[in-house]
């Protein structure tokens, strides 16, 4: 039996079929057997695809799969585990910045990868003259957080890292000053990489680098509160930052 319910949603958004597979990260002709034979999606494609088409999901599916608990919710929030960065497709980031319209966040202890992607720096620019709330934190060089994450990676360069992230950085200092730039001295147990309603979280792991570290890939629903979480935790970083100075990025 079609699901009209869902047909109508799609329709009321203005979306097709395809852009909604797209969004969803499913194939087309599995919403198509969605829409035309009633089929159920799993519930993470239900609350995916009623977060997108503004609805409850009990007003897509009656079926009772579709309970509205906060753990499944969270669950739905997890869209793909990486089992470390570098497997992370390299366009993800500016794909996921790059649909942002209203935040793009980065909360790093250095983040050098990121600063030294020419595509990346003017992501960042077109965003900012787009309207966008750009905000990156860095580790401040000099604070014991820092340190104590170098050790932990077995190394002792991470305030070089940051140091050089910033001189990478320094071009949009004067030319964009919308661009928010901080320092922190918070112990990082995640890189948050934040774009509108989706974010990347790099987890952090004792003994090794953060690319060969785990990541989760999120998309925020309502009520699940797993993405939200994580957003709270950049907001208190960016309001216990400070300013860069030219102490920071020159160490002198």
């Amino acid at each position: 039996m079609p699901n009209e319910r869902l047909r109508s949603a799609l329709l009321a958004q203005g979306l097709t079929v395809q852009q909604l597979a797209e969004a969803i990260e499913v194939n087309p002709k599995t919403v198509e057997r969605w829409i035309t034979q009633g089929k159920v999606p799993y519930r993470r494609h239900q609350y995916a695809t009623a977060s997108m088409l503004k609805v409850d999901v009990t007003t897509l599916w009656e079926d009772a799969r579709a309970v509205d608990t906060s753990a499944d919710l969270s669950r739905a929030e997890i869209l793909t585990v990486y089992p470390h960065r570098h497997m992370v497709p390299a366009d993800l980031w500016r794909e996921m910045y790059g649909r942002a319209s209203h935040h793009v966040d980065a909360l790093v202890y250095a983040g050098l990868w990121l600063s030294e992607d020419p595509k990346f720096l003017a992501l960042l620019r077109m965003k900012s003259e787009a309207g966008a709330q750009v905000r990156l934190m860095l580790g401040d060089p000099d604070c014991a957080a820092v340190q104590q994450r170098g050790i932990d990676e077995g190394h002792r360069i991470m305030d070089g890292k940051i140091r050089n992230a910033l001189v990478n950085y320094r071009p949009l200092f004067s030319t964009h000053p919308d661009i928010g730039f901080r320092l922190h001295d918070a112990t990082l147990y995640n890189s948050l990489f934040r774009a509108d309603d989706e974010m990347l979280v790099n987890t952090h792991v004792y003994g090794i680098g953060a690319y060969m570290a785990p990541v989760l890939h999120l998309r925020r629903l309502p009520g699940g509160g797993l993405f939200d979480t994580y957003a709270n935790s950049i907001e208190q970083t960016w309001t216990g930052g400070r300013q860069v100075t030219e102490h920071d990025i020159t160490g002198a």
